[in-house]
């Protein structure tokens, strides 16, 4: 573990988790992540463009290095209540920068002004919509963290199943059971650096008031894979949703697809936000940008 995680692990354990603890509010807890995400994300110089894809709104994102026709479509995490396009836009600009191709980032629908299912309903108008403009499923990857990578998850299973199939996705610490059955939510409660578990109830309640909380759209773990194309997840051995990561792994791996994990040692969730400020995010992009061009078949884009 580098000294800048070290040091990282410190700041959110004695700071950023006591203030997820208290927050009342998903007003407030946007407000908060906002400001970390304009001071703290850090991230290349990236040509973006707000436009509106089937409805909804979307940063457009085009590195210099992208070329072809190829999309990433990434889903932003933040509990289904907080996060938007701009907060990922540093981490998904680098890794579409390292990878060579363009990426879409969809504001979806949050709770609980919009509860489940507007962010999948928006994810599946996002698809259709690129579709529609001629773009081809097998150079779409799909992308996304927390719950944006549980929701990335669960649009995958919703295309497989209407036949069509992406190039890939990746997903960085996927909220993929909102049933709450993994056992890390009871054994990493302690460890985990940054999500308080005691507020996850009262979150699940604001995201999905009267589902059935095992919907496939909710909760991908419940959802069908067969004929998925590969899939990469990364997650940390110490976080709360750590399950959520492996028996989505044994999900698709009972499933035929081809399915890659890394698990880091002790690592905040979603510590890939942190680029440029420890080297394990930096490597993490790096793998998973590595995955894209494979999923793409394409080469390392030139500096």
């Amino acid at each position: 573990m580098s000294a800048r995680l070290t040091a990282l692990n410190l700041l959110l354990r004695t700071v950023g988790r006591p203030l997820l603890k208290r927050t009342k509010t998903p007003e407030r807890a946007r407000r908060d992540f906002d400001l970390a995400a304009r001071w703290i994300f850090l991230g290349p110089r990236t040509n973006a463009s707000r436009r509106v894809i089937a409805g909804v709104p979307v940063l457009d994102v085009r590195p210099p290095s992208a070329s072809g026709d190829a999309v990433l479509l990434y889903f932003h995490g933040g509990g289904y209540i907080t996060g938007n396009a701009a907060s990922h836009l540093p981490m998904v600009g680098s890794i579409a920068g390292k990878a060579g191709l363009r990426a879409v980032l969809p504001d979806y629908g949050l709770a609980p002004e919009r509860p489940f299912p507007a962010a999948f309903e928006d994810a599946l108008a996002t698809w259709n919509g690129l579709r529609n403009e001629g773009t081809d499923a097998r150079r779409i990857v799909l992308g996304g963290d927390s719950a944006g990578g549980g929701l990335a998850l669960a649009l995958l299973a919703h295309l497989l199943a209407a036949g069509e199939r992406p190039a890939g996705l990746f997903a960085f610490s996927p909220w993929t059971d909102l049933t709450l059955g993994g056992e890390t939510l009871r054994t990493n409660a302690r460890s985990d650096l940054i999500l308080p578990v005691e507020r996850i109830e009262e979150l699940r309640t604001m995201v999905a008031p009267q589902a059935d909380l095992a919907d496939p759209r909710l909760s991908p773990l419940f959802a069908g894979f067969e004929g998925a194309p590969p899939v990469y997840l990364q997650a940390s051995r110490t976080e709360i949703l750590l399950d959520d990561t492996l028996r989505i792994e044994r999900r698709l791996r009972n499933a035929g697809v081809d399915t890659q994990v890394d698990l880091w040692p002790d690592a905040p969730h979603v510590w890939q936000l942190f680029r440029s400020w420890i080297p394990e995010a930096d490597e993490a992009l790096d793998r998973t940008a590595e995955f894209v061009r494979r999923c793409l078949k394409v080469s390392i884009p030139q500096a």
